[in-house]
């Protein structure tokens, strides 16, 4: 072998050993970036993304987009190296996103969990700023369980045993006494239904002596139509605060985004207190090239949404009627609160 061929490989071998570690090793690292976005007032694969029915809605204008923040696991080594040099992407070790001893599966398990909490927060913090008043809701009901298919998740507990209760305390205290086996008359309204009467036999749970009824209750506000989110597999609860605010649009007189691309991200209690959220710099990244102009910031994200806005209006907000608010300032032509 003359020495140009042994140069020719001497150059050539370590790029060829170089491209394969590209291709074929993959790194402990994981990668965030800008995720898609869905207005809440929109619809999606034919159907609303909040969808009220059993009372009248309003139509509504402009947009109220979520945001989400896309998620890359597997990167080869090439390409990890072109999603950091692409600027767009975040690179963090695998280990602080799933955590070892803790499967993939189960973390998209509690995440997507979160999601229909946020759900369920949602809509009680909207239905407790438009005044609907407090009722003992079922949050779930076990299936099976003594109370499959005489109650339902949603229903509202008027009265135990012809006694009746306001809060989930004193529905609590009417089943104390109640032994395995007794069968108790349970009134309840149901949404979109004729309200009625159920007689559950109670069954038995080892952590107690009373009987058990199997179901959990939450003292929450109640209304008489029913409010559903029809997005899947958008795991966290950060998409809370704009679902709000879509039901409100929906319920309410005026537009609350009026001709505005109005895009935000907050998790969202069932008070409608706004927390903060991960990732709002990739959610403003997405919500700008989607051609959002203004954007909604829990207060306690303003800081890291300051060093680099995107050229969106950064509104702060601590709460669901503070973002109303601000939302109809801006269609007034005002200047909300900003970060």
């Amino acid at each position: 072998m003359n020495r140009r061929i042994l140069t020719l490989l001497a150059a050539v071998l370590p790029v060829a050993v170089f491209g394969a570690l590209l291709t074929a090793v993959t790194v402990p690292f994981v990668s965030f970036g800008p995720g898609p976005t869905f207005d809440t007032l929109g619809a999606i694969d034919g159907k609303q993304v909040v969808e009220i029915e059993g009372t009248a809605t309003h139509a509504t204008t402009g947009h109220l987009n979520m945001t989400t923040v896309s998620q890359r696991d597997g990167l080869t080594l090439g390409e990890a190296l072109t999603l950091w040099l692409s600027g767009r992407e975040q690179l963090m070790p695998r280990d602080l996103v799933y955590p070892p001893g803790k499967s993939r599966e189960e973390i998209n398990d509690d995440n997507d969990a979160e999601f229909r909490a946020s759900e369920q927060s949602a809509e009680y913090a909207a239905l407790g700023y438009l005044r609907y008043r407090n009722a003992v809701t079922l949050a779930e009901v076990q299936d099976p369980g003594p109370s499959a298919g005489g109650l339902r998740r949603g229903d509202a507990v008027d009265a135990v045993n012809g006694e009746p209760v306001y809060t989930v305390q004193q529905f609590t205290a009417k089943l104390a006494d109640t032994k395995p086996g007794q069968t108790v008359a349970i009134d309840y309204r149901r949404k979109n239904a004729p309200a009625g009467t159920a007689r559950i036999t109670l069954g038995e749970n080892k952590d107690r002596a009373n009987g058990f009824l199997g179901v959990s209750v939450i003292d929450a506000p109640w209304a008489p139509f029913t409010v559903d989110f029809n997005l899947a597999n958008i795991g966290g609860p950060s998409a809370g605060l704009m679902f709000s605010l879509a039901v409100i649009d929906k319920l309410t007189d005026g537009t609350l985004a009026g001709q505005n691309f109005i895009a935000g991200t907050g998790v969202i209690n069932s008070n409608g207190q706004v927390d903060p959220i991960g990732g709002i710099t990739h959610k403003m990244t997405a919500a700008r090239d989607a051609g959002a102009t203004v954007f909604l910031v829990p207060s306690d994200n303003c800081y890291e949404a300051r060093s680099d806005d995107k050229g969106l209006t950064l509104v702060k907000v601590d709460n669901l009627a503070q973002a109303v608010d601000s939302l109809r300032t801006i269609t007034d032509g005002g200047q909300p609160p900003s970060c």
